[in-house]
């Protein structure tokens, strides 16, 4: 039977280059020979893609009640359908954002606590742990200008600059309480400096699990 797979997860706020440097994850993991699924959050699932499409685009207003279980029950469908099966067939798991998000921006963001957060998670028994996770962090104002110039802002890219900012304080807390997982990187410096900063990172945790 093949050893459990790593489960590496990426997160940040709009603008802070995670496609970029989730596709130089990718192609290091593939480069050492690791069978890798790609996934992101919200989504991963017929389901979860659904309500991503809902989340981000609903024309009607969203309470952040409502926004926080569309949210969980799309990761509780991803955990189950998609990363579960592959991290316990060996496969290494790389995911765009999983549950610190919701503690982010529903918690943080939204202001609706991390107790409320936690609560509904360990109701829904979405107690998954990510092997490693890459905050990828920088100003606010600095990755908003960045989204902007992609094109039209989605529902929750349209948020003021005060949810941003209580979103990245619960991002760097939650990094602060558990720095074994959470590797910050300055997302604001160039990119060659960020992904040596990653690939430092990254060849470290491969290296202590012999990937």
């Amino acid at each position: 039977m093949s050893s459990r797979g790593r489960f590496i997860t990426l997160e940040g706020l709009e603008g802070v280059g995670k496609t970029t440097n989730r596709e130089f994850i990718e192609a290091t993991l593939k480069s050492r020979d690791i069978n890798v699924v790609v996934t992101r959050e919200p989504g991963g699932t017929e389901l979860g893609e659904q309500l991503r499409h809902l989340l981000l685009h609903a024309s009607a207003p969203v309470s952040a009640e409502a926004e926080l279980m569309m949210m969980a029950a799309s990761r509780k469908q991803h955990t189950v359908d998609v990363i579960e099966p592959a991290l316990q067939s060996g496969k290494w798991v790389l995911c765009d954002r999983y549950a610190d998000a919701s503690y982010a921006y529903q918690g943080g963001g939204r202001q609706l606590g991390l107790d409320v957060v936690a609560s509904l998670h360990s109701l829904l028994t979405i107690d998954l742990q990510p092997d490693i996770t890459f905050l990828l962090d920088m100003p606010i104002a600095d990755g908003l200008k960045r989204m902007a110039a992609r094109g039209k802002p989605d529902r929750i890219e349209q948020e003021e600059l005060a949810f941003f900012e209580r979103a990245r304080k619960a991002y760097l807390q939650r990094a602060a309480l558990q720095p074994d997982r959470m590797k910050v990187v300055d997302a604001g410096a160039p990119l060659e400096q960020v992904q040596a900063r990653v690939s430092e990172l990254l060849m470290q945790f491969l290296d202590s699990n012999n990937g």
